[in-house]
């Protein structure tokens, strides 16, 4: 581990963006042009004194989770990425169709999206980032770890996964989920993780294999959606995703008609306390 590289790489990084880069009010009194460690650290997930001793040559290893955190708090490239990877002494995320580094554009839009939900997915259904309506609208999916991080997978095995949608629509997004994922499967092939996604579903859900014998291939979502909320009950909102060049990641944005029924319930959840409407 390159500690004084490490340290010099992390300073320049902050020191290159600006608060409204990052969806952070830049406020009257802020002299520095560049993002303050304990922004960095806030939106990295972690203390800001233990961000203070990456930067200053002294601080231990980062773990491979830092090092995703890290890569997106200060909204690097792919080669980026990979250059903060070796200067920790970590081998870098392979390259594939099924990268999991969230698109630096696609974030970019995510963080000044904050008056109506909005989301990115990879293309197993991995969510990478939500922004705080749609964690109360669909929950925080931010703890998942193994295959129940993709929503592909949760919606076959864990009954709990279908109660966002009315039982009338469950036969269709099911034939979604599936179509999706062979998207994935075809473009990175049976020994991907997608191949291992496919493999895990056959074994547990009946289901998904009948699905899967189908050979349909669906790239676009669903323009229009009826979502249901435990104390809100259903919510009519329209659904448009922003792909990157390569398929590989969507921003899902959900909004309703101004005025409408679904626009007052999506305000309801942005009040102050809405704590009590999460699901």
């Amino acid at each position: 581990m390159d500690r004084i590289q490490l340290a010099d790489f992390l300073r320049h990084r902050r020191g290159a963006l600006r608060a409204e880069d990052v969806g952070i009010a830049p406020g009257p009194r802020r002299r520095t042009t560049g993002l303050r460690r304990e922004e960095v650290a806030m939106l990295a997930g972690m203390s800001t004194d233990y961000y203070t001793r990456l930067e200053q040559a002294r601080g231990p290893q980062p773990s491979e989770h830092i090092l995703r955190s890290l890569a997106r708090a200060l909204r690097l490239t792919a080669d980026e990425r990979d250059h903060l990877y070796r200067l920790s002494d970590h081998n870098p995320p392979a390259r594939h169709g099924l990268d999991t580094h969230v698109s630096p554009a696609l974030q970019r839009v995510l963080d000044r999206l904050v008056d109506t939900p909005a989301l990115i997915l990879s293309s197993l259904g991995e969510t990478l980032l939500q922004n705080g309506l749609a964690a109360l609208l669909f929950g925080d999916q931010s703890h998942r770890t193994g295959q129940a991080r993709s929503g592909i997978y949760r919606w076959f095995t864990d009954p709990a996964e279908r109660a966002c949608y009315p039982v009338s629509a469950h036969a269709h997004q099911s034939r979604a989920q599936v179509a999706h994922l062979r998207v994935a499967f075809s473009i990175a092939g049976s020994s991907s993780r997608a191949g291992e996604l496919v493999r895990a579903l056959s074994d547990a859900s009946p289901e998904f294999v009948e699905l899967w014998k189908r050979h349909e291939v669906v790239t676009r979502f669903e323009d229009h959606k009826t979502l249901l909320h435990p104390e809100l009950g259903e919510i009519e909102l329209d659904c448009q995703a922003l792909f990157t060049e390569d398929q590989s990641q969507a921003l899902l944005v959900l909004t309703a008609s101004p005025r409408s029924e679904a626009y007052e319930k999506l305000q309801l959840l942005a009040v102050p306390g809405h704590e009590k409407f999460t699901p």
